[in-house]
């Protein structure tokens, strides 16, 4: 017998003046799932986490939480009290906290590196994410209520989130635009469209699949009642199920532009930069060779050369402080190298994203924004009228004379994206583009940067969008060292996790040797060390039971032929348990070598 829900809304309604966000919503929550909640931006998400988390009363509806459940919720833009370590906010999580329960704050500040001593006015947005998760964590709750949980976090720090999720025995809700942290975390998905909330009971992954089948049928029952179709309903019908076939589309053409930077790519390493290559020269946008660069004794950039070509749509990531922006500013040549230098080539037009949204004059409307004077603007080549470019980013008309000030974080982001892609370039730079960007708009920003003729450098921790945009990535490691993959970020890092794990086991095999030599060693395992090392056995054995599953499946001959979509998916499951193994393998056998020092 299933168990009933530990948390129930029915009947919820809410309006803030004339705009109803939803009506007549209806959900519950069981112990352990892990719901996606998804919707276009405004459509009330962060609402109904509120609502869900009792910070905010609905109009009407009823809301049962069955007795003793503890719920958590992390918003969208944390509070924290200026003066106060991160360690100390942390501990704000713990219930009648002692000092004996110190122990829970160190685990939490170890699994997500956490500068615990830095005072929040200096923290940056990733640190004190960071310490907004453990403060949530901390209490041990049934319900988990994170509002765009990954904002400011680099992508190593997302997968320990994700991993953290996984293992997390209570319920989790999320809202999120990272696509590739959804797949990997939610088992249920919630939609609120329009004011309705629709369940799925799969993940993420599924959902523009359901997303369709719902439209689909609200179409057919429009047309039985011979109403007028909708226009919201046709504006999204239309795009899901033409953005389903371009996607094929784009795919080849991109796979087809990775080869060339491929190409490129050799070439570059196996010449003398100095030497003239006439198809190079003719199509450079930028050359770097040899370039360094330090801040306060900290390498930044060290001896780093490449050479971007016209049509090149290249991808920057790295940790947080790696110095993804510093290296966009020497490649565009708004810093100077401290050694080497950089060319650009000749009649660039650049178009800037800031990621700070400086260049928003928060007094302006969104029309004075982009078109001072008239009612037309000039996009790539051809007079749009304002508000139906502003519909393009998906504002309403009535939008069009609201102050800059009044918009979201996320509206903002649309704006900025209008105004730079409105303005005439071939050579675009976007610094944290995706930011606080729904779904919908994602899928725009992708759609507009394939169509895009020119080269563009894009900074973002989106892992979903990299794969779907660029024809290659540059790679921080946060230590001056810099590569250059030509292909998909998943594949970039997959060949980064494999080195890596290969490098600390030699690396912990030399420490033992020297450790052994010096006799200086560490008295004891840290508390989550000796947990992994007892854990990781038992999710290597569960790891193994599901490949076997899954390569069962793939046994049959008769899948591929009757199940083609099946067949991708397990044979896409296949290599990502197989690549986890490979990790978790080699995360045991250092920790395995680590432990045999100390007790020898």
């Amino acid at each position: 017998m299933q168990e009933p829900p530990i948390y129930t809304l029915k009947g919820i309604s809410l309006a803030f003046g004339d705009n109803q966000l939803f009506h007549d919503v209806e959900l519950f929550i069981n112990n352990g799932d892990k719901i996606s909640l998804v919707g276009r931006n405004g459509s009330g998400k962060s609402t109904l986490l509120k609502i869900i988390a009792g910070k905010q009363d609905p109009d009407s509806g009823e809301v049962f939480i069955q007795p003793h459940t503890k719920i958590a919720y992390m918003p969208q833009e944390p509070v924290f009290k200026k003066g106060q370590t991160l360690r100390e906010a942390i501990r704000l999580g713990i219930d009648n906290y002692s000092p004996s329960l110190e122990y829970n704050v160190d685990i939490w500040i170890d699994k997500l590196s956490i500068n615990a001593e830095q005072l929040t006015d200096f923290a940056s947005g990733g640190e004190l994410r960071k310490t907004a998760l453990a403060r949530a964590l901390i209490s041990k709750p049934d319900i988990l209520l994170l509002d765009e949980p990954t904002n400011h976090l680099d992508i190593a720090t997302i997968q320990i989130l994700e991993n953290i999720i996984k293992e997390f025995s209570g319920a989790v809700v999320l809202i999120s635009h990272d696509r590739m942290f959804l797949n990997n975390t939610s088992t249920a998905t919630f939609w609120l469209d329009r004011g309705k909330m629709h369940r799925n009971n799969k993940g993420f992954a599924y959902f523009e699949e359901w997303q369709e089948q719902i439209i689909n049928q609200e179409l057919v029952e429009q047309h039985k009642l011979n109403k007028k179709i909708e226009e919201e309903t046709e504006w999204l019908h239309k795009g899901v199920t033409a953005r389903r076939r371009r996607n094929m589309g784009r795919l080849r053409k991109l796979q087809q532009l990775r080869a060339e930077r491929k190409e490129q790519i050799k070439q570059i390493g196996s010449i003398n930069l100095n030497i003239a290559e006439t198809d190079f020269r003719s199509k450079m946008v930028a050359e770097a060779k040899h370039i360094s660069k330090s801040f306060e004794g900290k390498e930044i950039v060290k001896d780093f050369s490449t050479r971007i070509i016209k049509g090149n749509k290249i991808g920057i990531a790295g940790p947080n402080g790696a110095g993804k922006t510093t290296l966009i500013k020497l490649l565009t040549k708004r810093l100077e190298p401290d050694e080497g230098f950089v060319r650009i080539g000749k009649n660039l037009e650049e178009a800037y994203f800031d990621q700070n949204r400086i260049s928003l004059d928060p007094k302006k409307t969104l029309w004075q924004t982009l078109c001072d004077k008239g009612d037309h603007i000039m996009v790539q080549g051809h007079f749009r009228h304002v508000v139906a470019y502003l519909k393009d980013f998906l504002f309403k008309p009535s939008q069009a004379h609201c102050p800059v000030a009044a918009l979201s974080g996320g509206e903002k982001n649309r704006l900025m994206l209008a105004k730079v892609l409105a303005e005439p370039s071939n050579f675009l730079v976007l610094d944290e583009p995706t930011n606080d960007l729904d779904m919908d708009t994602l899928d725009l920003l992708q759609e507009v940067l394939d169509e895009y003729q020119g080269t563009v450098l894009i900074v973002s921790h989106d892992r979903d969008f990299l794969d779907k945009v660029v024809t290659s990535v540059i790679y921080m490691h946060g230590n001056g060292k810099i590569e250059e993959h030509a292909g998909s970020y998943s594949e970039l890092l997959n060949k980064i996790s494999s080195t890596t794990t290969q490098n600390i086991v030699k690396s912990a095999k030399k420490e033992t040797k020297s450790t052994e030599t010096n006799s200086i060693k560490p008295k004891k395992l840290s508390y989550n060390q000796q947990r992994l090392l007892n854990v990781l056995p038992h999710e290597l054995e569960d790891i193994e039971k599901q490949i076997t599953n899954v390569s069962e499946q793939l046994s049959d001959a008769s899948l591929y032929t009757n199940n083609p979509k099946l067949f991708d998916e397990l044979s896409l499951r296949l290599l990502s348990l197989q690549n986890e193994k490979e990790q978790k393998e080699n995360q045991w056998l250092e920790l395995q070598i680590l432990a045999e020092s100390i007790n020898n």
